[in-house]
């Protein structure tokens, strides 16, 4: 499914396809994204940038939730062609530049190869580049002093859990969430606020509290890494997503 992308403001647009989203922040210096979908999804990141009238050259910079592949493939791309600035939290440049690797494992994904979601999902994203391996060696922290130059200049939030080095971005009443809480997914037949299937996450409880961290924002829009944007107030995730007991 091609990019489905809508405006969220005049300046921040939202992409969403059937395996993962991006946003694009603009304004009169150019465009930056947040996150990039998997190395096989670049003509779609592209034809959303055209939409707006940018081409890949006009990208100031990319900004990466986490440094799994669905996110951030397409940055590899623009990384090593434009010479694209790419940054995440402190914590996760090294996931980027791939001196280590926090991910599902393909065994973990054939144990559940009985479901046909997680089979019809897994067949999916081999044909995306699911299995690259390649990090952007010119990852790096993002700095205020760096944010306060960009596009829409981002606020991030640290939410770890889903990774060590997770992040989320605010700008004004609009929550980039990431894979720290998703409307939906491939996998889940549940709709609304939650967290991914707990063997996604690197640290489940870490995950959970950064969930309820995030709800303490006064944000009224939620784009998530996976499924369709959520409007309503940020606190009443926790509700939606956390289990109860």
């Amino acid at each position: 499914m091609a990019a489905a992308l809508s405006a969220i403001t005049d300046n921040i647009h939202f992409a969403q396809t059937d395996l993962v989203n991006w946003t694009l922040i603009s304004d009169d210096s150019g465009v930056m994204l947040i996150d990039a979908g998997f190395p096989g999804q670049r003509d779609d990141v592209l034809g959303s940038l055209r939409q707006l009238g940018f081409d890949a050259g006009d990208v100031r910079a990319i900004l990466l939730t986490h440094a799994h592949v669905d996110h951030f493939g397409t940055a590899i791309w623009f990384a090593k062609t434009h010479g694209t600035p790419v940054y995440c939290h402190s914590t996760e440049v090294g996931h980027a530049k791939r001196e280590y690797l926090e991910q599902v494992s393909p065994t973990d994904l054939l144990a559940r190869a009985w479901n046909p979601r997680y089979l019809t999902w897994s067949m999916s994203i081999l044909g995306k580049g699911a299995l690259t391996r390649e990090g952007i060696p010119t990852a790096q922290a993002l700095t205020e002093d760096a944010a306060a130059t960009l596009p829409g200049s981002p606020h991030l939030i640290p939410s770890p859990g889903h990774t060590g080095g997770h992040c989320s971005y605010v700008f004004g009443d609009v929550l980039v969430a990431g894979d720290a809480v998703i409307t939906g997914h491939p996998v889940s037949t549940k709709r609304g606020p939650q967290l991914l299937p707990q063997m996604f996450n690197h640290d489940q409880d870490a995950a959970e509290r950064s969930v309820a961290a995030l709800a303490l924002l006064d944000t009224q829009v939620l784009l998530p890494g996976h499924g369709p944007v959520w409007r309503g107030p940020v606190r009443d995730i926790t509700e939606l997503a956390l289990p109860r007991g």
